[in-house]
């Protein structure tokens, strides 16, 4: 698969063109904003359909910033300029779930009804969104990179220590030598003591979570192969990553941590698991077969 481009951004970021949607991007985007751009993307994210109808200057006052800084919102994003803008977020609202309500916040009104719809979106779209938006390259060098690893450490804090406990014990029934880490002081020790050839996988939802971006980056000191897993690529872990593996999960602030965010690590975690497998799949499924008959006996009759 070809490489894919990476657009010129302000500030010396950069985005990557990809086949995920212009508001996925943008919500991954948002924490390297400036406050006037940020403004442009809540306009925007509000409702995309009304905002694809504005001119730049409307877009503008709307924001309470300038024309130009609209137009530095755009190269922001890989786009060219405003009309580019203007189009793809047409299309997008024409797109079927883009009618379904995209408003996920829990509301004072909101019914058992709503709330189950609410949550069910927010948690199917962050599959469907991570799905089309994970660098297929950028898997590829992952699962090369685990399946000819002597050892692979994963370090995660709080809610991420799921997914990062999820992927040790898939990788580890598999006969891929994997420890998961979810202590500061144990992070930072495992990370002192790999060395090239060894794989650090720092899984941090926000990429903020300072005890993840400290232990990847002794890892990474070490000559380990460094694979940051995150929802924002331009944050701290992706910057000190040799591989990221982005999502694609929506927060809000009454559901920080939710279920949506680990889903959709879950999912990029799944992949990167069968990708490693199918390189030596018949050992692979020799292993399932024989850690399936070795807890047989501690399953009850029916």
């Amino acid at each position: 698969m070809p490489a894919r481009k990476k657009t010129p951004v302000p500030d010396g970021a950069s985005v990557t063109e990809s086949p995920a949607g212009l508001l996925v991007r943008l919500r991954g985007l948002r924490p390297s904003l400036s406050p006037a751009e940020d403004r442009v993307a809540e306009c925007v994210l509000a409702d995309p359909r009304a905002a694809a109808g504005l001119t730049i200057s409307e877009l503008a006052v709307q924001a309470k910033t300038s024309e130009t800084t609209v137009l530095r919102f755009c190269k922001r994003l890989g786009l060219p300029g405003y009309p580019q803008l203007r189009l793809a977020l047409a299309a997008e609202s024409a797109q079927p779930r883009s009618r379904i309500v995209a408003d996920t916040d829990i509301n004072e009104g909101d019914t058992v009804d709503d709330i189950i719809a609410k949550i069910a979106f927010a948690d199917a779209s962050a599959v469907e969104e991570t799905a089309a938006q994970l660098d297929r390259g950028a898997l590829t060098r992952a699962a090369d990179a685990i399946a000819g690893a002597g050892r692979i450490d994963l370090y995660g804090i709080g809610a991420s220590a799921i997914v990062g406990t999820d992927a040790q014990q898939k990788l580890h029934r598999i006969g891929v030598v994997a420890f998961f880490w979810n202590d500061p002081h144990s992070c930072l020790t495992s990370a002192t003591l790999l060395h090239r050839g060894d794989v650090a996988i720092g899984i941090s939802h926000s990429g903020t979570t300072r005890e993840t971006i400290e232990a990847l980056s002794k890892a990474r000191s070490q000559g380990a192969t460094t694979i940051a897993l995150t929802n924002f690529p331009l944050s701290r872990l992706a910057a000190g990553a040799d591989i990221v593996l982005t999502t694609a999960a929506r927060e809000n602030s009454l559901r920080s941590g939710a279920t949506a965010s680990r889903i959709a690590a879950l999912t990029v975690i799944d992949c990167l698991y069968i990708a490693v497998a199918q390189r030596d799949l018949a050992r692979v499924q020799q292993a399932i077969t024989d850690t399936r008959e070795a807890v047989a006996s501690h399953h009850v009759e029916h």
